[in-house]
């Protein structure tokens, strides 16, 4: 029986093997080569050089922490954000349907149509916030050239494109929950954040971490928001581990860096989504225990 199991897998590993393994194995090997201009764009190689200089490189663990500070917030607010708008979406309301289309529109628009809308929104003094406050007469608020408010800017763009996804996921969530449950909460009188807290979240963890583990794996591998809505400034304070490794790559034609670098951010997210299966499960046998 077993084998069989692995038969009809045998396609789909085969093209994860095609799509995945095939470019992770030729960035380890393309670690350990100097290919720059320097070379002259010819791999050379250099052993664990690029490491060592990964290891000694400030501005990647400068940049790794922006990147972890950025995830970290604006997966919370999208996660808080997102079950809120899920559990709103899953009353009997009037419309119900229109208002679920809606709600998806952020997440269905391009990452670089919103980032460019936001970046206008955002612009002093011709944006309409500045306009706004023009009107006012209140102070113009630099929201694009000061590094706090420019970090605070790019969490609110990617929280309002990525809450829908967040939401949908929870309400499909929502929807494998027995009425029953909740009818015998009422008859036994539990308040709305008894039935919350005791009914609602706890079957609902499976598909808020499965939420939070491609939110988060998305959020580390951020680069079109940053690139589009502040390239990484002012003064790189927004720049994420992508957009350093696609500098390198693109701008400066430091390949064999490049590919050191999104390993490293690669191995960074490994441990982190480890970290989130092991909670996974530890969820899902505490549930069975419950039950």
């Amino acid at each position: 029986m077993r084998w069989r199991l692995w038969l009809l897998m045998a396609p789909a590993l085969a093209l994860l093997l095609a799509i995945f393994a095939a470019p992770l194995l030729h960035y380890l090997w393309l670690s350990t080569q100097a290919q720059s201009v320097l070379t002259g764009l010819q791999p050379q190689p250099i052993g664990a050089q690029q490491w060592l200089r990964l290891w000694n490189d400030g501005r990647f663990w400068q940049d790794t922490w922006q990147t972890l500070r950025f995830s970290a917030a604006s997966v919370s607010l999208e996660m808080l954000l997102g079950l809120a708008v899920a559990l709103l979406l899953n009353q009997p309301l009037r419309g119900r349907g229109v208002l679920r289309t809606i709600s998806l529109l952020p997440w269905a628009l391009p990452t670089t149509v919103m980032a460019l809308g936001w970046r206008w929104i955002f612009n002093d003094p011709y944006g309409p916030i500045s306009r706004l406050l023009a009107g006012l007469e209140l102070p113009a608020i630099p929201f694009l050239s000061n590094p706090a408010l420019t970090w605070m800017a790019t969490v609110g763009a990617d929280t309002w494109k990525t809450t829908p996804f967040v939401a949908l996921l929870l309400l499909a969530g929502l929807q494998t929950i027995p009425a029953d449950l909740y009818e015998a909460a009422a008859l036994e009188g539990a308040t709305p954040w008894q039935t919350l807290r005791r009914i609602t979240l706890p079957l609902l963890t499976p598909y808020l971490l499965i939420a939070l583990l491609f939110r988060l794996a998305q959020a580390l591998g951020v680069f079109d928001l940053i690139q589009v809505l502040t390239g990484g400034g002012p003064a790189g304070s927004t720049e994420s581990l992508a957009l350093y490794a696609y500098l390198n790559a693109m701008r400066f034609l430091d390949f064999g860096y490049s590919a050191t670098l999104l390993l490293g951010s690669f191995a960074i997210l490994l441990i982190l989504c480890g970290a989130g299966a092991v909670i996974w499960r530890w969820s899902l046998r505490w549930q069975g225990g419950l039950r």
